[in-house]
């Protein structure tokens, strides 16, 4: 492979964090070279797969979440589509490339929208404890109402990853919407936390992504039995795991954004996984 010489004293980006202090690369466009990335991740034959819950009206966005993965996230690799629904029946026949499938995995619904966000990481879970999820080695888990709309690819494949909110990138720990009542599983004092991460896009490995996600499901089995609900839920609990369990890579703010409450920043180059627009009370109802 012929590509630019790395230069020890010339940084990719001036103007971003690149590094956390535990020495975690934050994925920004500029600070990777996809192609040298491509030729590490093909000699593994890797296998990615990428849950999403599309329970209630959510299967709405579920045919413009799955074709966008198909012109966007690993291209090339052999991916599997994890649908968890309450609605089988439902699911759009998408084309699907070669070495990609679509698996469906019927799951209940519940009556109000914050217990199926919270239920997810008890679903996710589980299905993971089963043998043959064994074949998969990474899984990213994304929230269902959004689209890809740039590459989202092996640059993002690491032990354990988490993306940072686009509403707090810029906040200082004190602003984050951390659970703060030391009653909750969650809590995470005014003093302490390294960034707010979002709940709609995280992942790692499959043994990884099964330790963060039975530990945040026991977690809020122990709030529930002490009738006390974190205040943004499994994204709250997630957060506290990843205070306490650092993740190997961060995902710029480039891996999930939401043009409808914010506008693009320059900082950021590329927009690669967005929000679609929707009537969230509309939604939430039903």
């Amino acid at each position: 492979m012929v590509y630019p010489q790395p230069m020890a004293l010339t940084p990719a980006r001036r103007d971003v964090l690149v590094l956390t202090p535990w020495l975690a690369p934050i994925i920004w466009e500029g600070t990777f070279n996809i192609d040298i990335l491509n030729e590490q991740f093909r000699l593994q034959n890797i296998t990615v797969g990428l849950s999403v819950f599309a329970v209630k009206k959510y299967m709405t966005f579920l045919r413009l979440f799955l074709e966008s993965a198909e012109q966007h996230f690993m291209v090339g690799y052999r991916v599997t589509y994890y649908v968890f629904t309450d609605r089988p029946a439902d699911v759009p026949q998408v084309g699907l490339g070669p070495g990609r499938r679509l698996a469906v995995l019927p799951v209940r619904s519940y009556p109000r929208w914050q217990d199926v966000s919270m239920r997810r990481m008890q679903m996710i879970s589980q299905f993971l404890e089963q043998p043959s999820r064994q074949q998969m080695d990474y899984l990213v888990c994304a929230d269902v109402d959004m689209k890809f709309q740039d590459h989202v690819g092996v640059e993002i494949l690491t032990p354990l990853f988490g993306t940072l909110h686009p509403g707090f990138y810029t906040s200082k720990r004190n602003a984050f919407t951390y659970e703060r009542r030391p009653q909750s599983q969650a809590y995470i004092p005014h003093d302490q936390g390294d960034f707010y991460y979002l709940g709609g896009f995280f992942g790692g490995s499959v043994a990884e992504v099964h330790r963060l996600t039975k530990a945040c499901h026991e977690a809020m089995a122990v709030d529930r039995a002490n009738n006390i609900e974190a205040v943004w839920h499994d994204e709250s609990h997630l957060n506290k795991y990843l205070l306490l369990r650092k993740p190997t890579k961060v995902l710029s703010p480039e891996y999930l954004w939401d043009l409808h409450m914010l506008p693009w920043p320059s900082v950021l180059k590329k927009l690669r996984f967005v929000a679609v627009h929707k009537n969230h009370q509309e939604i939430w109802n039903r």
